[in-house]
């Protein structure tokens, strides 16, 4: 018998170019969990080839304020005139369902989260060194210097922001960083907080 059958909500944050979706992939290989992955809700407007529900859920500017003034909304940000965000009740049914539930968000989305969610896992995904990170932005080879130096200064300022987390992991190896994450979520299933009534149970003990 599992002692906690609950689901969990694992929020994992960091710097632009720190490899998040690349762990988060390797992550998911892995066996023995049972995380999904958290879709996102958007106003913006479909792209080529994208399915609603699947790559996000697409609605209008007016459904998605009515879902911000209703507290429908777990987190949520404007970014070039389109709302981004996550929609509570479809985090709340995964994990009354068992699931683990990764949200991959930025810093400021993550703490409005820690305000709503108060049991959630906290992880910040951190570059082994800023050098390493400036190389990795290079190599993409997607951005011009200008950007990169942007990016570079919001990561420093996000990495100042990382001791608001429950953990800190470092990306040196992707295999590594997961197997560390999974780590983590096998140990949150093990406190104390989270098991003792149903170990009572088992034991039929008060």
């Amino acid at each position: 018998m599992k002692l906690d059958d609950k689901g969990l909500l694992i929020v994992l944050s960091g710097p632009s170019g720190v490899g998040k979706g690349t762990v988060r992939d390797a992550l998911f290989k892995m066996p023995g969990h049972d995380l999904v992955y958290s879709i996102s809700m958007t106003t913006r407007k479909p792209r080529g080839g994208e399915v609603d529900g699947r790559e996000y859920y697409f609605v209008s500017r007016d459904e998605f304020e009515s879902a911000i003034k209703n507290g429908k909304m777990l987190e949520y940000t404007e970014f070039v005139g389109n709302y981004y965000g996550t929609p509570l009740d479809k985090v709340n049914d995964l994990i009354d369902e068992g699931k683990e539930v990764l949200l991959e968000i930025e810093v400021n989305g993550a703490m409005q989260v820690r305000e709503k969610m108060k049991d959630a896992i906290f992880i910040f995904v951190a570059p082994p060194s800023m050098d390493a990170l400036k190389a990795r932005l290079i190599k993409r080879g997607t951005e011009s210097q200008e950007l990169i130096n942007e990016r570079i200064t919001k990561a420093e300022r996000e990495i100042g922001l990382a001791n608001l987390y429950d953990y800190i992991v470092v990306n040196d190896e992707v295999n590594n960083a997961a197997d560390k994450i999974l780590a983590i979520i096998r140990a949150e299933h093990a406190k104390t907080n989270r098991t003792i009534d149903r170990y009572k149970e088992m034991l039929e003990v008060k």
